[in-house]
């Protein structure tokens, strides 16, 4: 066992040989990730109260960190955090028992708290905060603390979405390359 990627009682991250992992990133408990998906240093997630499931080919860059809400009588499910597939997540962000979509952009330092919705391809500002409950509608900007809808996507930064994914799979590949 790595000392990085460990158990919280006995359920191991799920990873496959497509994904990057950072020797400094640190990953407990009830995690997945989908196929180059990708997790730089210093990252802290912890499935270990509820779980965290990683989608495909998202990046999620250095110093962020990644938590639940636990189950609950009042909240069965409690909150888990559910990223979908190409998501940049940047760094030193705080996702925090939410669930964002497909093809969105979290800007560094932003802090996206329990049971909010971020739909697909949205852009969260840099150092923006989502406060609970609260849900970005699919094709906007959105920044401030709290966040407010800023303006829709324009047609390049959609493209950009896709694209930005892609750039963190050809950077993962390389670090994989050369281990």
């Amino acid at each position: 066992m790595t000392t990085n990627i460990r158990p919280y009682k006995g359920i191991y991250p799920k990873i496959n040989n497509t994904n990057y992992i950072d020797p400094s990133a640190v990953l407990v408990g009830e995690i997945a990730l989908g196929i180059d998906a990708s997790v730089w240093p210093l990252v802290a997630a912890r499935g270990d109260v509820n779980k965290i499931e990683i989608g495909d080919r998202t990046n999620i860059q250095d110093g962020t960190v990644l938590h639940v809400t636990r189950k609950t009588p009042n909240k069965p499910d409690g909150y888990p955090l559910i990223i979908g597939n190409d998501v940049t997540v940047g760094h030193k962000a705080m996702l925090h028992g939410c669930r964002i979509g497909d093809r969105v952009l979290v800007g560094m330092g932003a802090i996206i708290l329990d049971n909010a919705v971020v739909e697909d391809d949205v852009i969260v500002g840099a150092g923006s905060l989502v406060p609970p409950g609260k849900t970005l509608a699919s094709g906007f900007l959105y920044v401030g603390s709290p966040v407010k809808q800023a303006r829709e996507l324009t047609a390049a930064e959609l493209a950009f979405l896709p694209e930005s994914a892609d750039n963190y799979v050809r950077l993962k590949n390389e670090y994989l390359d050369e281990h």
